[in-house]
């Protein structure tokens, strides 16, 4: 029975030392900024919640319309795992007002901000959609919302796919007030959820082992 315990431990750290792989998510959404903020132009959030970096060569989103191709994620080479990275309409030259705006003098080491344009990709504040695409314009992630609130964004720390409404609360899932004080999110902030199948690994794990006792003891 030893064995047979000792066993089951030893397929459990097999399994979970099994690399998933990795998945991009649209954690954080904030359509109202490009009029309702200094930055002056929407952005989003992608988070990597897999084990390893992602590639973001050739990438691109779109709003509603999802159509590959139509802006090109730029100034982001890669993701790496764990790590959440922002995309704001517009050139880079807005990057150092996001910045100012959201973190004052205070900015996080490492934060990577990337940028997007193309034709039509406008949030609306009524109600839109993110779309992100791969370089084979394969859809890679997309959420859709309905109409915002000036000043606090759409928080997806819950990872979700197709609609969210959750907004931004100070203290919850990383939010914070603005430097300028004048917006509630979490830039960056978000921490990286383990995906559904390396739970599902993981209590298979334990369940073997959990039934491997109840039998030893009885």
């Amino acid at each position: 029975m030893k064995k047979t315990l000792l066993g089951l431990i030893a397929a459990l750290a097999a399994v979970s030392a099994v690399p998933s792989h990795a998945a991009i998510v649209i954690t954080e959404v904030a359509p109202w900024a490009s009029g309702n903020s200094a930055v002056g132009a929407d952005w989003f959030e992608l988070t990597n919640t897999g084990a390893v970096a992602v590639n973001l060569g050739g990438w691109s989103m779109d709003d509603s319309s999802a159509t590959a191709g139509v802006a090109p994620l730029t100034g982001i080479a890669s993701i790496a795992a764990g790590e959440s990275v922002i995309f704001i309409e517009g050139s880079s030259s807005l990057n150092a007002t996001f910045l100012s705006t959201w973190f004052g003098s205070n900015a996080p080491a490492g934060l990577q901000i990337g940028n997007y344009a193309g034709s039509g990709v406008g949030l609306s504040t009524s109600g839109d959609a993110v779309n992100v695409f791969n370089a084979g314009g394969v859809s890679q992630a997309s959420v859709s919302f309905g109409a915002s609130t000036a000043g606090v964004t759409f928080d997806n720390a819950a990872g979700l796919s197709g609609s969210i409404s959750q907004l931004s609360a100070v203290g919850v899932n990383g939010a914070f007030l603005s430097a300028d004080g004048n917006e509630i999110g979490s830039p960056g902030a978000i921490a990286a959820v383990p995906e559904a199948d390396t739970y599902a690994m993981m209590l298979a794990g334990l369940g073997l082992i959990g039934a491997a006792l109840r039998k030893r003891q009885a």
